[in-house]
């Protein structure tokens, strides 16, 4: 168990989301329920491998985009399959976030982002930047394309 667990604030809809996060990445479960009687109240959930606790609280707080769950991705096929998946209900933003139907805010990255992002050549790095800025969902190959311009 990690020292520290990200705690998501839903308002009734905890098991409901922790069921369907389990369903859209690969070696995640629910390791535990807490129900005060028949009422769920805390789930925690391991999502591949990062532990979380999901709370119904109620509608006091909501998501924002000061927290998002950022997911690395390898390949387009991976950027579009969770994009498809969590944006399914919700919304999507720009720069690769997309908010979910419960309101949770995730950014899908392909790690090459990163990279050209961190290239030692300013004027390439920015050419990726603002290539990013002009996208909602990212894609692989016009970073590329915009990394490799003349």
């Amino acid at each position: 168990m990690s020292k520290i667990t990200p705690f998501l604030w839903f308002d009734d809809q905890a098991e409901e989301a922790a069921k369907f996060y389990c369903s859209i990445f690969k070696n995640s479960k629910i390791v535990r329920m807490n129900r005060k009687g028949k009422e769920v109240w805390g789930v925690t959930l391991k999502l591949n491998g990062l532990e979380l606790i999901a709370f119904n609280g109620g509608p006091s707080f909501k998501f924002t985009h000061a927290i998002s769950l950022f997911v690395h991705c390898r390949t387009q096929r991976e950027v579009d399959g969770y994009w498809a998946k969590l944006a399914k209900g919700g919304k999507a933003g720009q720069c690769g976030w997309v908010q979910d139907k419960y309101g949770l805010w995730w950014q899908i990255v392909p790690n090459v982002l990163v990279d050209l992002m961190a290239d030692k050549d300013p004027v390439k790095a920015e050419r990726v930047y603002n290539a990013m800025l002009k996208m909602s969902k990212i894609e692989i190959k016009k970073l590329k394309h915009a990394y490799n311009q003349k």
